[in-house]
């Protein structure tokens, strides 16, 4: 179907784009639910903050697509460490939440349009990069519209005015494929206060003749031509080895505990190998996500959890706990825990500092359009919308 190297990047780039709209002027009080009734009620997840930034992200995986995936494998990592970076007018840090569908594959179902959710809203970065890396293509039909009401109907979006929702939607095909009119579901977007943005892989004028940018003008959204050919220069830096060094170390502060603790421990340890396997750079990008505050894992891990001004070693089953603590008193396994924090604080400084070193090399190193016309695009939109929304970057 279409080849689309830099589509993914885009689709991520997305990410940050989130943080441009929406910000609450004045912070509304909460209150805090306990880790443990999350750790242990899995169902009920945790209220959202109201600073929230919704994405779902609509990926095309019919033949030819896999430049578009392997880009959005390794450019979550390059979003996710600029959202890092946006802060609210009320000072606050906004949340962010990433959904993923995948369309236009023949191993999907007909019935269900060739459409499938492949992850809810999440924030947890570990499950995202896992459904990332789990996408194979197949060729198919590209329901466009359907795929964008289906994402409507099945997400909870929720009506909280504060919070940013946004659909990015990538592909090749005509935007007007499929039973379903774009127009409608755009429309029905717009209703929701969700901003649809377009990513057409090809010919600027071809994406306006075959509607994609009008799907995005529709809500307000940005449309997006890149050429998918177009490679982005990756640049080694002095600093590269000694950061996926420390994120060994980092990954040693991890203290498991409940259901989830073993399975998560081995899923983060996997999608590191994941991303050194695509590309070492990719390593060092998810390595500087997991020292940002957008890396938390207080679900199974006891160093996060105890963040929470509830939390009570005490008060966790003797066989939740990890081998490491069991048989210790509650001072002891508090020490040990203290302990981990202050180790883990450091090295995630230490890799922060690094990494500004790296950026800074990348920076001078780096020729004019290495970035690719995908990225330029989206850091230009991102910066006028967040001015528009109130958003600042602080890098």
């Amino acid at each position: 179907m279409k080849n689309t190297r830099q589509i993914l990047g885009l689709l991520c780039m997305s990410f940050a784009i989130t943080s441009m709209y929406g910000c609450e002027l004045k912070p509304k009080k909460t209150t805090a639910e306990p880790v443990l009734a999350q750790v242990f009620s899995p169902i009920n997840d945790e209220k959202p903050k109201n600073n929230t930034v919704k994405i779902a992200l609509l990926l095309d995986t019919s033949n030819s697509m896999d430049g578009l995936i392997n880009q959005a494998k390794s450019q979550l990592w390059d979003i996710v460490n600029k959202f890092t970076y946006a802060k609210c007018g009320n000072e606050e840090r906004p949340e962010l939440q990433i959904a993923l569908y995948q369309y236009g594959n023949d191993n999907l179902s007909s019935r269900e349009g060739y459409i499938q959710q492949v992850l809810n809203f999440s924030g947890d970065l570990d499950d995202i990069s896992e459904k990332l890396f789990s996408l194979t293509t197949n060729g198919g039909e590209e329901f466009c519209g359907e795929v964008i009401h289906t994402s409507l109907k099945q997400l909870n979006w929720g009506d909280n005015p504060d919070n940013l929702k946004m659909i990015f939607i990538a592909g090749n095909e005509p935007f007007t494929q499929g039973k379903l009119n774009y127009k409608d579901a755009v429309t029905n977007a717009k209703e929701k206060d969700i901003v649809v943005n377009t990513i057409f892989c090809g010919n600027y004028e071809q994406g306006i003749n075959s509607d994609w940018k009008n799907g995005a003008t529709l809500t307000g959204g940005e449309y997006i031509a890149i050429d998918h050919n177009r490679k982005v220069v990756h640049i080694d830096t002095p600093y590269d080895d000694v950061i996926i060094q420390l994120n060994s170390k980092l990954n040693q502060t991890y203290v498991s505990y409940g259901a989830l603790g073993s399975a998560k421990m081995e899923q983060q340890r996997t999608q590191d190998s994941n991303a050194y396997e695509l590309e070492e750079v990719v390593a060092v990008k998810r390595a500087v996500s997991k020292s940002s505050r957008l890396y938390n894992n207080k679900k199974w891990d006891l160093v996060d959890a105890s963040d929470d001004a509830t939390f009570d070693i005490a008060m966790i089953e003797k066989d939740e706990l990890p081998k490491e603590l069991k048989g210790k008193t509650k001072a002891e396994m508090e020490s040990y825990i203290q302990e981990k924090k202050s180790d883990r604080s450091k090295i995630q400084n230490e890799i922060q500092a690094l990494n500004a070193k790296r950026e800074q090399f990348i920076a001078e190193k780096q020729k004019d359009g290495e970035k690719g016309e995908l990225e330029n695009a989206m850091l230009e939109a991102i910066k006028k919308q967040a001015t528009k929304k109130d958003y600042k970057w602080e890098e």
